[in-house]
């Protein structure tokens, strides 16, 4: 069981019950113990891929944290909460509404390098302590800028209303949905992002209400690509325990390989893979410089990086 399980998550759970619910699965179904850990967190309030690291992937599992991510996301606009989504308490109101040309215009306003401050309510932590427990402390602290990457962000074309109250049960209920017509003002908007590390939907959505001239909060969040991951090879965790009892998981288990799709594999012989396995250098490899994913006879033996005409483990695989 070393490989990838991409799962749907659905609206309530955090990452960590994930991973939990993971290792009870394995538990259940009777599989050998596995070291099991999530390759990118996801808000409780958030759905979608979220990549399950088992046995030596869980090596990757750092990687994928830095990985590229994909959201389409709701941003509801009259009040702003102090979490930036609807399970917070509105901290700002305002009567403007936006029109599509108004949005389509500001948009570009936050597509490539862009500075955010991120939400208070994070995890980023302030002297050792974390935004969310300093927040709910109710302590008076700031958020420093960082730097982000906003790769693209578009409008999304609606297929029909959406009802706003479906995102969580604490977001208002009885809302028809969107209104979309040319020239009116909108009660919510859907886009859709591809984002770097470290990049804040909650942020994004605040920074673009405010903007547009009023405020606003998330009402939706569902990621859709993390890395190489897309919900087409995802699960739910219902089909996942279902897998498990069953004894075949392994039918929806992505090889240790799928999230280095990016990286060049660089054949070696059984002895070049006995010394890269006893972390030891390679000289004379012909190859371009760079990450490289050394295989012996397609088996994953170490992801190697070749500098300066050496060849180096960045992270060995035990398989």
């Amino acid at each position: 069981m070393d490989g990838w399980l991409i799962i749907d998550k659905p609206i309530g759970p955090g990452s960590t019950r994930i991973v939990a619910a993971v290792k009870r699965a394995l538990r259940e179904g009777g599989y050998p113990k596995e070291k099991v850990g999530h390759g990118g967190t996801l808000d409780p309030l958030a759905s979608g891929v979220l990549p399950i690291a088992l046995g030596e992937a869980t090596k990757l599992s750092g990687r994928m944290l830095g990985a590229d991510k994909e959201y389409e996301f709701a941003i509801r606009f009259g009040f702003e909460t102090d979490t930036l989504d609807c399970e917070g308490a509105a901290v700002a109101a305002s009567d403007v509404r936006p029109t599509r040309a108004e949005v389509e215009a500001v948009l570009p306003r936050f597509t490539g390098e862009i500075e955010q401050i991120p939400p208070v309510y994070s995890a980023i932590k302030i002297d050792g302590k974390r935004g969310y427990d300093r927040a709910r402390a109710g302590e008076d602290f700031e958020m420093k800028a960082r730097s982000v990457t906003v790769h693209s962000l578009t409008f999304r074309h609606p297929g029909g209303s959406w009802d706003l109250s479906s995102s969580s049960a604490n977001c208002e209920k009885g809302d028809s949905g969107f209104r979309w017509n040319d020239g009116e003002g909108l009660d919510a908007i859907t886009l859709t992002a591809r984002v770097s590390k470290g990049t804040y939907i909650r942020s994004l959505a605040r920074d673009i209400a405010r903007a547009l001239g009023t405020v606003g909060h998330v009402a939706m969040l569902r990621r859709t690509k993390a890395g190489p991951f897309t919900l087409a090879s995802a699960i739910s965790l219902d089909k996942m325990a279902e897998l498990a009892m069953a004894r075949t998981l392994e039918q929806a288990l992505l090889p240790l390989t799928a999230g280095l799709d990016d990286i060049p594999a660089l054949p070696v012989t059984p002895g070049q893979a006995r010394l890269l396995r006893e972390g030891r250098k390679l000289a004379g490899i012909a190859a371009k410089p760079g990450l490289h994913l050394a295989t012996d006879a397609s088996v994953p033996v170490a992801l190697v990086e070749l500098s300066e005409g050496e060849l180096r483990v960045v992270r060995g695989f035990n398989l």
